[in-house]
Order: C-alpha cells, then sequence, then structure tokens
C-alpha cells in the first residue's frame, strides 16, 4: 500500500534550529533578496517535513512527488540570535486527478513558547492514486481577479546556479532541483528550480509593487506551483489588490503560469 492512513494526525518529534545573522545572509542571497524574508521561515523547519511524508508515504513513490502548495502564516519575524522549536504533521490525504496530495502542517515556537509561524506544505504524488481522502484541509487562497488587470508586472529571472545557491542555503537537496538526468529520469525536462525559491521571488515582487521595502511585514504569503521554473528563466509577477491584501500569479515568458492562488497579507 503506498500511503499509510493511520500516521494522518499524528505529530513528529520537536527540531529545535538556532537561527544566525549568517544563515539569513545566505538564504537572502540565494533567492536575491534582502535578509529577513518571509520565505525562510521554511529553513527551520525543514528537516521536520520529510519524516512527516515518509510516515505516510511509501519509499518507493517519493520519486512522483513534487511541491504543489505552500501556505505560511507568519505571527512574528525570525530574528538572529533566536532559538526556534517545530513539530509537523500529516494532516489530509486527497485524493486528485492523477494522482494524491499530502497536506503537512508545521509549527514554529519560540523557546518561551511564542508562536513564530504555521504552515502548510501540500505535496503531490503525480500518478500515484488513492481512492480514500480524509483530514483537514488547508485554508483556501484561490484568486479571483474579476477580470481586472494587474496593477503591476515584475520580472526577474533565476540564475542558472539559483537551484545550487537555494539548495545549500536551505538545505533542500533534493535531486531534481540539483541533477538533469535524474531530473528527465522521474519525467521532467531536467532540474527544476527549489518551489519555495519561486516563491520567494514572487513574494519580493508582490513587496516591490506595494511600494514595501521591509520584508517582515509579510504575515500571510499563500500560493499553488502550477508549473515549473529552470534556471535562467526569467518570472514575471503580476499583482492584484483584493480584500485584506494582494493578489498575485507568476508566468514564464511563454505566459505560462509558474504560479496560481498567490496571496500576501501585511501587517
Amino acid at each position: 500500500m503506498s500511503f499509510n492512513l493511520e500516521a494522518i494526525g499524528h505529530t513528529g518529534e520537536e527540531r529545535r534550529y538556532h537561527v544566525t545573522q549568517e544563515a539569513l545572509e545566505r538564504y537572502a542571497a540565494a533567492t536575491d533578496d534582502v535578509p529577513g524574508g518571509p520565505v525562510f521561515a521554511i529553513v527551520p523547519v525543514w528537516e521536520t517535513i520529510k519524516p512527516a511524508s515518509g510516515s505516510v508515504a511509501a519509499e518507493d513513490i517519493w520519486k512522483h512527488v513534487v511541491h504543489y502548495e505552500q501556505d505560511m502564516l507568519l505571527h512574528r519575524p525570525i530574528e538572529a540570535g533566536m532559538t526556534l522549536v517545530s513539530h509537523a504533521a500529516p494532516i489530509a490525504l486527497l485524493g486528485r486527478p492523477n494522482g494524491t496530495s499530502l497536506v503537512i502542517k508545521t509549527e514554529t515556537r519560540s523557546e518561551d513558547g511564542e508562536l513564530v509561524n504555521e504552515q502548510y506544505v501540500t505535496e503531490f504524488f503525480r500518478g500515484v492514486e488513492t481512492t480514500t481522502s480524509v483530514g483537514e484541509r488547508p485554508p483556501a487562497h484561490g484568486l479571483d481577479a474579476n477580470g481586472d488587470e494587474p496593477f503591476a508586472e515584475i520580472t526577474y529571472r533565476v540564475a542558472e546556479d539559483q537551484t545550487n545557491r537555494y539548495a545549500e542555503a536551505s538545505g533542500d537537496n533534493f535531486a531534481i532541483h540539483l541533477d538533469d538526468a535524474y531530473a528527465r529520469a522521474v519525467g521532467l525536462p531536467g532540474r527544476i528550480v527549489h518551489g519555495l525559491c519561486t516563491m520567494a521571488f514572487a513574494g519580493r515582487a508582490v513587496l516591490e509593487a506595494a511600494g514595501v521595502p521591509d520584508p517582515t511585514r509579510v504575515k500571510r504569503l499563500a500560493v499553488r506551483f502550477s508549473a515549473p521554473v529552470f534556471p535562467g528563466e526569467a518570472v514575471t509577477t503580476r499583482v492584484w489588490r483584493v480584500d485584506g491584501g494582494y493578489g498575485f500569479d507568476a508566468l514564464n515568458p511563454e505566459g505560462r503560469a509558474m504560479i496560481k492562488d498567490g496571496r500576501a497579507e501585511l501587517r
């Protein structure tokens, strides 16, 4: 059986992470951003996610997994000197056309128990189907622009070495991001950019469009990854004003959506 339904809802072991200025700066450099960007929140929880996923998904189907959605609820900024305590739990398994989604929720607190952030990580196992859907669905973040034109379009180019820099800064060394031959062997055209790196690019574009230079003002950042981004590709983020914040998507030069249903909310 590919999925262990009994693991849904079970919280994994806590992991501690000490935040250094060097780590903040390294992650910023890997995403062409300034230190303090919201997507750094993934780094302290990274080692909790794979065990949570592995408790549900059998090892033999891991070659079929891609990152499908990410939703970060940021209650306070992460700063150098903090020691963070994180855990993760698989909370839902959802049958979808052509595959299955696994939803993992993470929680990060300061050493004294203050809630720092919550995240919903949705993985998609391509071509691996389940007849059962169970658990708690993540919060919605769909984008309905009502036919309006975006008020801003901002383009950044992904560097050829972006995946290597991002892997080193984030700890995500999955071979589909680093090895063209491996990526082709699992059905991709070649190595692809980490979804969270693309998310960081889009989040930076939203802040630029909003005229907000301080990335610690982001209190929610959510996306759906709809197609891979490749090293060397240009990504254009389109931004709309919506109730409660900003909606956005991101397109490649041919107009294909790389990110859909983006939502950003600011303090």
